[in-house]
């Protein structure tokens, strides 16, 4: 006689995944690192007394692609960083990073702020980035119909923004708030938010994030 067939126990259901991370909040934090070591390899090669073509030429890149990595307009591979590293006599670890003498200088000149536009075209002019105290300091200029992200999101840290110029909508848990120049905003960024510039003229705003991860 056949074996008898044994009845298939129901194999527990899949719990869903997860979100992935943010992308947006992603794509800043991207854009950031990537300007930072560009800003680094700048800093060092002037340093240095290196021009664009001496650097490219000890390290075996072409000027044109490392302007576009001082000027974080692209991702430098791991190669790339380890040849500019030799180039320049430092450890590759020293441009991932700025020195602390930066993160102490008392005054940051308009000229040296770093520039990055966001993956939803918001310019962010960062004034202050200081690891140890963990505060990032930036004016943020939204452009008519731009914002922070198409969905309000959330990470670590505590947020004050004042509105400079223009009307600014904030939405924090589903409650939108609208800012006019000279109001002042504050609120845990673990709290749902989004930031978006409904009106026909250029918002700027200056920004204070604590403790941002």
């Amino acid at each position: 006689m056949p074996p008898a067939t044994q009845a298939r126990r129901p194999q527990p259901a899949t719990p869903p995944r997860e979100p992935d991370a943010r992308p947006d909040e992603l794509a800043e934090t991207t854009a950031q690192a990537i300007l930072t070591i560009g800003n680094r390899i700048r800093e060092l090669r002037g340093q240095r007394g290196m021009t664009l073509q001496a650097l490219a030429t000890a390290s075996g890149l072409s000027p044109s692609m490392l302007s576009l990595i001082e000027r974080g307009r692209t991702s430098p591979s791991i190669g790339s960083l380890v040849v500019i590293a030799r180039a320049l006599q430092v450890g590759m670890s020293d441009l991932l990073a700025d020195n602390v003498e930066r993160e102490d200088k008392m005054i940051v000149r308009s000229s040296e702020a770093q520039v990055v536009e966001t993956a939803r075209h918001v310019v962010r002019r960062l004034l202050r980035e200081d690891l140890r105290l963990g505060v990032s300091i930036a004016i943020n200029e939204y452009a008519p119909n731009t914002g922070s992200a198409e969905r309000p999101i959330s990470h670590d840290g505590y947020e004050f923004g004042f509105v400079l110029e223009g009307v600014l909508t904030v939405e924090i848990d589903g409650c939108k708030h609208q800012l006019n120049p000279g109001d002042l905003i504050s609120y845990s960024s673990t709290r749902k938010h989004r930031l978006w510039n409904h009106q026909n003229r250029k918002v700027r705003t200056l920004w204070f994030n604590l403790n941002r991860s």
